[in-house]
């Protein structure tokens, strides 16, 4: 081998130009302080209900932990595909329509390598989750972001969808609910959005992992619009809306043809997913709606207490509809979103999330993830205060 050789040579290049996520960085500089109060990680401090773990250890004890079918456990297809008619009004047949994922996270990587050729483009809101784009690039595609602004509310409109695709656009990606910001899209925003997707062919990969933490305004799946199923693939899971982060259990919902090519590449990398995870997630659409009921009861609480103490300390946050974050401007401060956010760690023992983490148009902005108890969002907000009395600009 040739001795000069650089490191660099030895990585594929589109592994080697991605950025580390923003979200993991200040996860990993918190875990190394005492006393912090976080509102970086987007997870829920619930744990699971209790009647979904025990699902989960009933099943241990009676041997459930061999390999289930590629696609996943019959009777939680079945259920899933009465869970998304019964709240959406949408069907899938649960034969060869959904399947069974790794995380909502693995389910995007599937979608995406199995209708990507090298160079397609791919439209998505700037800013967004930090995964998007770097999962485009791994799957060879090309992400083309589009601006978002808080005087729209972070929506993505038609228009400006529209007016970026190219020859090479295949696919919109987007994010509803939205992380970073909470964004929720009217019916009528989606509605136009099909129409463009419909217009130009593109595939819509709808990611709706918020769907059930909405406040005050009913979420709209984009494949119940008309004409939107066939060219959608829709992206759900457990994670949020049931307190199962670790369980990694996700799925996807596509026209058959689609779901067949992704689950070829599933069947070749993961297989299947965790029985015992499958297993938890049956019990969670049988028994866990009002456990679902209760944790957005308290989520919207936070988010009323969270947005009226930042808008109170001076960092200007419109109300998110959506998720469980809050995206205030730190203009007031003068800082840049990476500055803001480590000084704020360093200083007062508050770890957010700077926006820039989520794409360009998030620089200005911090993402406060208020999926913790109310003392520490009081207690967060007082130290954010002192904070920004220290370095608010003149």
């Amino acid at each position: 081998m040739d001795s000069t050789r650089t490191r660099k040579q030895l990585i594929a290049d589109r592994v080697a130009g991605l950025s580390p996520s923003g979200i993991r960085k200040f996860f990993d500089l918190l875990a190394s302080l005492e006393g912090v109060i976080s509102l970086g990680v987007g997870e829920p401090d619930f744990v699971t209900p209790w009647r979904i773990r025990e699902a989960a250890i009933y099943s241990l004890e009676r041997g459930y932990t061999s390999y289930t079918s590629n696609y996943g456990l019959p009777e939680l297809r079945k259920e899933l595909a009465n869970y998304l008619r019964c709240l959406y009004s949408i069907e899938y047949d649960p034969q060869g329509e959904l399947l069974i994922t790794v995380g909502v996270s693995e389910a995007l990587d599937l979608a995406l390598r199995a209708i990507l050729n090298p160079g397609d483009e791919v439209i998505m809101p700037d800013p967004c989750y930090v995964a998007y784009s770097a999962c485009v690039t791994l799957a060879g595609g090309t992400p083309v972001p589009v601006p978002t602004t808080v005087e729209n509310g972070f929506a993505i409109r038609a228009a400006d969808i529209e007016s970026r695709i190219g020859v090479r656009t295949k696919a919109l990606l987007m994010g509803y609910p939205a992380n970073p910001t909470g964004a929720v899209l009217t019916r009528p925003e989606l509605a136009s959005i099909c129409d463009v997707a419909t217009k130009h062919g593109l595939i819509v990969i709808s990611d709706e992992v918020y769907a059930r933490l909405v406040y005050d305004i009913e979420h709209t799946s984009f494949p119940c619009l008309p004409g939107a199923r066939e060219n959608c693939i829709l992206l759900g899971g457990f994670s949020k809306a049931f307190a199962m982060t670790g369980w990694r259990i996700g799925y996807a919902a596509a026209p058959r043809e689609i779901l067949e090519a992704m689950t070829k590449v599933h069947q070749y990398t993961m297989l299947c997913a965790p029985t015992v995870g499958q297993m938890a997630a049956l019990e969670a659409l049988r028994s866990g709606e009002n456990d679902v009921v209760a944790m957005v009861e308290d989520y919207n609480q936070r988010r009323r207490l969270m947005v009226k103490g930042l808008n109170d300390i001076g960092l200007a946050c419109y109300e998110p509809k959506g998720a469980f974050y809050a995206f205030p401007s730190i203009a007031a401060t003068g800082l840049t979103s990476d500055q803001f956010a480590e000084k704020l760690l360093n200083e007062e023992r508050v770890a957010v999330v700077p926006g820039s983490a989520f794409g360009s148009c998030g620089e200005g902005f911090v993402r406060c993830c208020y999926a913790t108890a109310v003392p520490d969002i009081e207690e967060a907000l007082r130290r954010i205060e002192r904070f920004v009395k220290r370095h608010r600009m003149p």
